[in-house]
């Protein structure tokens, strides 16, 4: 079904690509998610091949993506433009994290969100989901946030590109700064031509290689913050009072539950990155890597899609709401303040 679903976008995209697939991909998911018919379906028998799709071709697909960075390009950019992107990444991510605490996001709400809107969207999500293995109501919400709010992008962007009295090339630093997806970045900056869709993609791609050290941070946060609950349940023991304390089935489940300190698909994407750069890849590899990688993508934002309940949004995500488009607003005025500083 996803695979299917993944073909589909790609037919939508075909037909209109000011429409990015990976965008469709994700709105053919919610759309499915919503009929009354489907959802024992996708709760039930479909349920196995959709968290297949969901975590093993999310991290494979990010890893692939690892082969569209080299470091020569990023470096070409100047470390001006280097510094203030990574400064948007983190200030959009921390910023973005303070808000949904202090509007009472549930769960992992807050982490998501920050994630996908200061990174790269969808996948970003996807990724960091699986790093915190976020409930898929969880993960929804965000989802849901930065497809609205990167498909808002572009639609409002483009309007304020001549009345902010920006160049070609600035308006493409400035939309590979502050939109979301990969995809977005491409549907929006491209309507500026093509040398400001380069700069835009490569600027874009320098905030998806922060995508690795983030991903790897809320790693070991949450190893430490298991191994304070293991701490805490040997300590409850008194051996003063002659209590020995042997590991119980919750703390052998606590154990069994640490991530890594560094994901392997994190390792893996910064190995292609390497060889990227590195490595002279031919032509047609770089090409069948990026479509394999588009493939395991679209089917996984599907399955992230299809988890999206939009009558629970409407009726619970006002907060959310708020959160996503005051973080949309953040990221933009901070990328336009970068593109006046370059």
């Amino acid at each position: 079904m996803a695979a299917l679903a993944a073909v589909s976008a790609w037919g939508v995209h075909a037909a209109v690509p000011a429409f990015p697939l990976l965008t469709v991909a994700v709105v053919l998911g919610i759309i499915v998610g919503q009929i009354p018919a489907a959802r024992p379906l996708l709760a039930g028998v479909l349920a196995p091949g959709l968290a297949v799709a969901t975590k093993p071709f999310m991290q494979l697909g990010i890893v692939l993506l690892g082969l569209k960075l080299s470091l020569v390009d990023i470096m070409a950019l100047g470390w001006v433009t280097i510094a203030t992107t990574v400064a948007i990444v983190l200030i959009t991510f921390a910023g973005t994290l303070g808000l949904g605490r202090w509007f009472g996001l549930p769960g992992h709400q807050p982490l998501l969100i920050a994630t996908g809107f200061s990174i790269c969207g969808a996948s970003a999500i996807g990724a960091m989901s699986g790093v915190v293995r976020a409930k898929d109501e969880e993960t929804a919400t965000p989802i849901a946030l930065v497809t609205l709010c990167g498909t808002l992008a572009i639609a409002v962007l483009p309007l304020l590109w001549h009345p902010l009295g920006l160049s070609a090339l600035q308006f493409g630093h400035w939309i590979g700064a502050g939109v979301h997806d990969v995809g977005q970045v491409v549907a929006t900056a491209q309507i500026a031509g093509s040398a400001a869709l380069a700069v835009a993609l490569v600027v874009k791609l320098t905030r998806v290689l922060m995508l690795a050290p983030i991903v790897a941070v809320a790693s070991i946060a949450r190893r430490r913050r298991l191994g304070v609950i293991e701490a805490d349940a040997a300590t409850s023991v008194d051996p003063a009072a002659g209590d020995t304390w042997v590991p119980g089935p919750a703390t052998r489940s606590i154990r069994s539950t640490r991530p890594p300190i560094v994901p392997l698909f994190v390792a893996g994407f910064i190995v292609a990155m390497l060889v990227r750069t590195l490595v002279p890849l031919p032509v047609e590899a770089l090409e069948t890597a990026d479509l394999l990688q588009t493939a395991l993508l679209a089917m996984a934002l599907f399955a992230l899609g299809a988890a999206v309940n939009l009558g629970t949004l409407l009726r619970t995500g006002g907060r959310a709401l708020a959160v996503g488009l005051l973080s949309w607003t953040l990221i933009a005025v901070l990328a336009l303040g970068a593109v006046q500083l370059s």
